[in-house]
């Protein structure tokens, strides 16, 4: 299986619904590295997995939908609680559509999986991990 990694930031506020987040609940501030994996099992007749420069343009398309915002105001994501592993799943969701619609080149038209990775720093990442088929 082949592999290739994009990543960049985005700095967000938002609270956490529910007791166990204790103080999480309150407003508070996040700077998230978010690391994208795209994978498959063979390279395209030119030997790429994914056209690099498309990628890393579109991962901060999407990213700049959220990138100093309050995602409690976000209309896409409203009534959710915006947990580091319900973003991942929600980048990846977004990421998938685009490699699926050609945004990411031709190439990406052949991946097969991805992985979203959000680090919140060096001690505590959650990702999400699967296909690229709708």
């Amino acid at each position: 299986m082949f592999s290739l990694t994009i990543s960049d930031h985005i700095m967000i506020a938002h609270s956490i619904r529910g007791a166990e987040f204790e103080p999480a609940q309150g407003l508070h501030g996040n700077t998230l590295v978010v690391e994208v994996e795209f994978r498959a099992p063979a390279l395209d007749r030119l030997n790429f997995l994914v056209d690099v420069d498309l990628a890393k343009a579109e991962l901060r398309k999407v990213l700049d939908v959220f990138d100093y915002k309050n995602l409690d105001e976000v209309t896409s994501l409203a009534g959710q609680n915006t947990t580091m592993e319900f973003l991942s799943r929600h980048l990846h969701g977004l990421l998938a559509a685009a490699c699926r619609d050609g945004r990411l080149g031709e190439a990406a038209r052949s991946l097969t999986a991805m992985k979203v990775l959000l680090r919140e720093s060096p001690r505590a990442w959650a990702s999400f991990e699967g296909p690229i088929a709708g």
